[in-house]
């Protein structure tokens, strides 16, 4: 299974990454709040953004292992034909980056990674918006 992960494609990594991302935001939401259905939605959605994703990826660049910034750049490189409006093509980059990185650890069955890193992350990041 490593060396399918390895040779996966990174647009690949970051679809399966943006799921595991969001699903683990989405349960810790769940978890912290007892708000009605709109204020959940309205957190995760503010988490799961590509501008929250890249500043959550530029606090954790300094976090990671060789083999997960290797990762990391091969999805921040990958290129897209469109972008959100509501974001930079480098915070879009970044964010899918990030999203590779969730999408390999997630195949690597790192799941306690996934929680440590976006902890770390959660920690620090301060949503703008707020």
């Amino acid at each position: 299974m490593a060396q399918k992960v390895k040779n996966m494609s990174s647009a690949s990594l970051a679809f399966l990454g943006d799921s595991v991302f969001e699903l683990n935001i989405r349960n810790r939401i769940v978890n912290e709040c007892e708000g009605n259905a709109d204020e959940i939605n309205k957190r995760s959605k503010a988490l799961t953004n590509a501008v929250a994703q890249s500043g959550m990826a530029d606090i954790l660049q300094n976090e990671l292992t060789d083999e997960e910034m290797a990762v990391f750049k091969r999805g921040r490189n990958l290129k897209s034909l469109t972008a959100p409006k509501s974001c930079t093509i480098s915070e879009y980059r970044r964010a899918t980056g990030l999203e590779a990185l969730m999408g390999h650890l997630y195949l690597e069955e790192r799941y306690a990674r996934i929680d440590e890193l976006i902890d770390r992350a959660l920690e620090k990041y301060r949503n703008p918006a707020e």
